[in-house]
């Protein structure tokens, strides 16, 4: 069966780089974001820290998800992470080294457009490896009050987002955005973070939100009927569309690309990452395949046996492991 999915892996062309504020310090941060090798992922690097150790981009090392995704090791942090990955994965990059000189990402425009604008000026390099895939053979789910989020089977990588809200201005939203039909760039990236006026006053007075601003927040008005930001919407449906965004950017934490069809229901950061832990405690829910060059895969029953005798253990896909990269590091 042909996959609705690039069999090879991919990486930058060549280093980028950005300069943006901080959204909780405020403070000025400067991120490159390099070529990798072949079953690199994504790892972060802090320039300003006496330590040449790297933080993977992976579920088991989020240590944070209140008001951002935060993951981190023994001697750093590295928070408001999802619009960057979100990003990376829109375009397709499976391999990079993202560099920074502080602890936050920064938000730029409060959206994932400017770091895809970013990647698609740069162009992106495709490598002799072939691509390791986390397919969903079985709905998976996981609740948390009256929020819900389940992935189910699907030659592809959906997602579905619905949310509601108590005033007029946002309401009920549903949207649902595939990965594999194209069109990050107009119908996702562009989508920025939201938050209500007084909330944002609120987090100022706690001395978070330092770098927030109407250049990189919508702030909804007191009234619950319009937007302080002078430029207005950019979608309709802005409000969903970035919560899609930042489930896009929270799930590549998954360390692989993912087959299987996402609803989430009134879900954020906290409820993405319970996602990805039940997954991993539900092994007989998916499998891993490799890609082949013609575009059909095969299921690495190797790894697939090694992964699931690991039991509730976080999964760990094929970075690492030379035993599952046939193909030399290109």
């Amino acid at each position: 069966m042909n996959m609705p999915i690039d069999p090879f892996q991919y990486t930058l062309r060549k280093q980028v780089n950005c300069c943006g504020v901080g959204l909780h310090s405020g403070r000025t941060v400067n991120l490159t974001i390099k070529p990798a090798v072949v079953n690199n992922g994504i790892r972060f690097f802090r320039s300003d820290m006496p330590t040449s150790e790297h933080v993977q981009a992976h579920m088991d090392k989020v240590v944070d998800t209140q008001l951002a995704t935060t993951i981190g090791n023994d001697h750093f942090r590295i928070s408001t992470t999802e619009h960057l990955l979100a990003a990376l994965n829109g375009f397709g990059i499976d391999n990079a080294d993202v560099e920074l000189d502080a602890s936050e990402v920064p938000i730029m425009d409060g959206s994932a457009d400017p770091f895809f604008q970013l990647l698609k000026d740069c162009g992106k390099k495709r490598q002799k490896g072939l691509k390791k895939v986390l397919r969903i053979t079985k709905t998976i789910s996981y609740s948390d009050g009256d929020k819900l989020i389940t992935i189910s089977p699907y030659e592809g990588f959906k997602v579905t987002g619905e949310i509601c809200f108590d005033d007029t201005l946002i309401d009920t939203q549903r949207y649902t955005f595939d990965l594999a039909m194209g069109g990050f760039g107009d119908e996702l990236a562009r989508a920025r973070t939201f938050g209500y006026v007084e909330q944002v006053e609120e987090l100022w007075a706690n001395g978070l939100a330092l770098g927030g601003s109407l250049a990189n927040v919508i702030a909804i008005h007191w009234n619950r009927k319009s937007v302080l930001n002078e430029d207005g919407l950019r979608y309709k449906d802005e409000f969903i569309r970035h919560k899609v965004l930042d489930l896009v950017g929270d799930l590549a934490l998954l360390g692989c690309p993912v087959l299987g069809h996402v609803n989430a229901y009134k879900v954020g950061h906290a409820q993405h990452l319970g996602l990805m832990k039940a997954i991993a405690d539900s092994p007989k829910c998916w499998e891993f395949i490799e890609m082949k060059r013609n575009g059909s895969h095969s299921v690495l029953d190797k790894f697939a046996a090694k992964s699931k005798a690991a039991g509730e253990a976080l999964l760990m896909p094929f970075f690492n492991d030379p035993s599952l990269s046939p193909v030399p590091s290109a």
